[in-house]
C-alpha cells in the first residue's frame, strides 16, 4: 500500500497525534529530508516522521504496520543503498534524537538513536574517552553499530557493536523493549550485526575507554607506483605488532586540500592510530612511515576527535556512491598486486579502496558471540565514489568487477555496510551473516513475523508455528 491509498482524513489524524514534523510532498523541506548521502538515491516517501522521541517512533511503527506501508529508518542516512528512504511509504526520522550522556564514573554513554559519531567523541572525549566508532563522523551510530562498526579501535577494543551494554529497540509489534545479556538475550544477540531487521533502535548503551585527547596518527603517502613495494612492507609489520595501534591501508588519490604539487596523484597511504601514550605510539607508527620514499607524511600527535573528522571533508552529501567488500584470510604478494591493479584502474579518483585488518580484540570474540559472525582476518573494501551522472555505469561496473576479481583467493562474504545496492538480498545476508542466519532467521519471525522491517540486508522471518 502507499500514501495514495489512504484517505487524508486518515493521514491527518496520524500527523496529528505526533510531537514531531511529518514532512509530505509538497512541504518546503520536503526535498532536503528525503535526501540522503549517496546522491544516486532519488526516493520520494508518503511522509517522513521527524520523531522528537520514542512516542512518534511507535506511532510511526503502528502506523506502518497498520496500513501496510512500507517502512523505512534514517538515522545518519549514510547506508550506501539508500535504504533509510523509500517510494510511497513511511520514513522514520531520528535526526532530531541526538543526545549523548556521559557517565565517566561508570565509563558508560547513553546515545540517541540519532546521534552521529561526532556527537558521541565530542562528549566523551571531554572526560578522555571513547568507544570504537567509524572513520567519519558524520556517520550516524545506528547504522554503522546495528551491522559492525569498522574503525580506528577496533584491535584494543573490538567493533562498534562489540561495546554495546544494551539497546532500547521498539521492535515490529509498537512494544519498546530493553536488549541486553539479562534482557530479551535473543534480541540483544541479533541486533549486534543483524539489528536494522529487528526495530527501531531509539538509545544505545555503550561502554567506554580512556583514549585521547592526544593520539599518534600514522599517515605516510606513498607513490601507488611503489604500491607492491609498501604493501609487502606494510603485511610484514602487522605481526607482532602492538594491539593499541590500529593500521589500515588505503589506496587513494590526494585530494584537494593537500599541497597542490601532490594533488591528484595517486597513493597508498599507511594510516592507523595508536591509543596510548603518544610517545610509545611514535616508535610503534616509525616503522610504516619508512616503507618507500613517502610522497608525505602527516603522521603526528592530533587530537582523537581530529582524527575522527578528518575524511569529512571528502566525503559530503550528494556524491554519488557504490560502495562493495569482501573478506579474505591472507594478504598473498599476487593478492597485494592485484589491488594495485585495481587503483591504477579507478574511473574516479574520489575512489578509495581499504584493507582492514581484524585483529586484536576484534578478532577474539568467537563467530557465534554475535549476529556479526564474519571474523575473518582482512576485510576489503572497494567505495567507488564520483560526481558525474554520466560515469555512473563505469564507477559502478569497476567496483563489481573489482570484488569479482578477489574471488580466485579464496574471498568470501560482504559487510553489510558496504553492501553495493543490495541487488540480491537474499544471497547478500546469506553471504554477510554466514552460519548465523538460520539462528536470525528464528529471531525474526519472534520479533517481526510479518517482515515489517524490510529495508535492508533483509533476513525472511522463519515461520513461528
Amino acid at each position: 500500500m502507499s500514501d495514495s491509498d489512504l484517505s487524508d482524513a486518515v493521514m491527518d489524524e496520524f500527523v496529528a497525534g505526533l510531537r514531531g514534523a511529518a514532512l509530505r510532498p509538497g512541504d518546503s523541506d520536503y526535498d532536503t529530508a528525503r535526501r540522503v548521502m549517496n546522491g544516486l538515491i532519488d526516493r520520494k516517501p508518503a511522509v517522513i516522521v521527524q520523531c522528537s522521541g520514542v512516542a512518534d517512533v511507535i506511532a510511526a511503527v503502528n502506523f506502518a504496520r497498520e496500513h501496510g506501508l512500507t517502512l523505512s529508518v534514517r538515522a545518519g542516512g549514510h547506508n550506501v543503498a539508500g535504504k533509510a528512504v523509500n517510494d510511497g511509504g513511511v520514513v522514520i526520522d531520528l535526526k532530531q534524537m541526538r543526545g549523548v550522556r556521559v557517565d565517566p564514573k561508570t565509563r558508560t554513554a547513553r546515545v540517541q538513536g540519532g546521534a552521529t559519531w561526532g556527537d558521541v567523541d565530542r562528549e566523551t572525549q571531554v572526560f578522555g574517552l571513547a568507544t570504537p566508532g567509524g572513520v567519519v563522523s558524520t556517520t550516524g551510530v545506528a547504522g554503522l553499530t546495528l551491522h559492525g562498526g569498522f574503525g580506528h579501535l577496533r584491535r584494543p577494543y573490538g567493533l562498534s557493536l562489540d561495546n554495546l551494554l544494551s539497546v532500547d529497540i521498539v521492535t515490529a509489534d509498537g512494544e519498546l523493549r530493553v536488549a541486553s545479556a539479562d534482557e530479551n538475550p535473543d534480541l540483544f544477540w541479533a541486533v549486534r550485526g543483524a539489528g536494522s531487521n529487528f526495530g527501531v533502535v531509539t538509545s544505545f548503551e555503550f561502554k567506554l575507554h580512556p583514549v585521547g585527547p592526544m593520539v599518534m596518527l600514522c599517515a605516510a603517502l606513498y607513490p601507488l607506483s611503489d604500491g607492491p613495494k609498501v604493501l609487502r612492507g606494510w603485511r610484514s609489520q602487522l605481526s607482532d605488532l602492538s594491539e593499541r595501534f590500529t593500521p589500515i591501508a588505503i589506496l587513494w588519490n590526494v585530494p584537494e586540500g593537500f599541497p597542490p604539487e601532490v594533488v591528484g596523484e595517486p597513493v597508498v597511504i599507511t594510516a592507523g592510530v595508536y591509543a596510548g601514550p603518544v610517545e610509545e605510539g611514535e616508535k610503534v607508527v616509525q616503522p610504516f612511515r619508512t616503507l618507500a620514499e613517502p610522497l608525505l607524511d602527516i603522521s603526528g600527535p592530533t587530537p582523537f576527535a581530529g582524527v575522527q573528522s578528518a575524511f569529512d571533508p571528502f566525503f559530503p552529501q550528494g556524491l554519488l556512491q557504490y560502495w562493495k567488500s569482501t573478506y579474505v584470510d591472507e594478504l598473498s604478494d599476487d593478492l597485494l598486486d592485484t589491488v594495485c591493479d585495481l587503483a591504477a584502474a579507478r574511473p574516479s579518483p574520489k575512489t578509495t579502496m581499504d584493507i582492514w585488518p581484524m585483529a586484536g580484540a576484534a578478532s577474539r570474540v568467537a563467530p557465534d558471540a554475535t549476529a556479526f559472525g564474519l571474523r575473518r582476518p582482512y576485510m576489503i573494501a572497494f567505495e567507488s565514489t564520483w560526481t558525474d551522472d554520466a560515469d555512473s555505469d563505469a564507477n559502478i561496473q569497476w567496483a563489481r568487477g573489482a570484488v569479482e576479481s578477489m574471488s580466485r583467493f579464496s574471498s568470501a562474504g560482504i559487510y553489510a555496510n558496504f553492501p553495493g545496492f543490495m541487488e540480491d538480498e537474499s544471497a547478500g545476508a546469506r553471504e554477510a551473516y554466514g552460519d548465523n542466519f538460520g539462528r536470525l532467521s528464528s529471531i525474526k519471525g519472534k520479533y517481526d513475523p510479518t517482515n515489517l522491517f524490510n529495508q535492508n540486508m533483509n533476513i525472511p522471518p522463519a515461520a513461528t508455528g
